[in-house]
């Protein structure tokens, strides 16, 4: 099956202010739906989250949107030191630069409405959220973290994000990262 591919030139981001009322957005999932429609304006207003909208450029129709907040990977993020060690050491990171933590964000929430599935937009605002942070980053970050629904796994695997652990004793959800200095190489 070949998917339909928006234009990129076609979309514009916009970074959602606190005021902004989302009413007609529908991606199937309810508690992606809930958040946009009745909870993203809060946690954008007590600094928890910021939310964007992936818009149609021509008609301002919300086509997708995502949630972000800052994050880290941590220590805890891993069975044992042994584990995070490994990781380091996977990523690159000289011994000088042997942290505990290391700056990331989290991809609290992404949701494509329903009229723009098989799209490609889900890609789209993922190569966005990689550039805010690579090209535009105001801060140090390394990673982008995602708690992927099993059934986005596939999703999140072809866009190069990778497991952070073995396992995870979430039944409902997978601790996944991509490495921002894939971007940079």
């Amino acid at each position: 099956m070949v998917q339909a591919c928006v234009e990129k030139e076609k979309l514009s981001f916009i970074r959602l202010q606190p005021f902004y009322s989302v009413k007609d957005f529908r991606c199937g999932d309810p508690d992606l739906d809930d958040f946009i429609q009745n909870r993203a304006s809060g946690f954008q207003k007590h600094l928890l989250a910021v939310s964007y909208a992936c818009a149609d450029a021509e008609t301002g129709r919300m086509l997708a949107y995502c949630s972000l907040a800052n994050d880290k990977v941590a220590v805890g993020d891993f069975k044992d030191k042994t584990e995070f060690n490994r990781f380091r050491k996977k990523q690159g990171f000289p011994n000088e630069k042997r942290l505990k933590s290391y700056p990331a964000v989290k991809l609290c929430r992404l949701g494509v409405d329903e009229s723009a599935k098989g799209q490609q937009i889900g890609t789209t605002v993922l190569d966005y959220i990689k550039s805010m942070f690579v090209f535009e980053n105001k801060t140090g970050c390394r990673f982008l973290t995602v708690d992927a629904y099993l059934e986005a796994i596939p999703f999140y695997e072809k866009n190069g994000f990778r497991f952070m652990n073995v396992e995870d004793h979430d039944p409902h959800t997978r601790l996944m990262y991509y490495d921002l200095m894939d971007l940079c190489a």
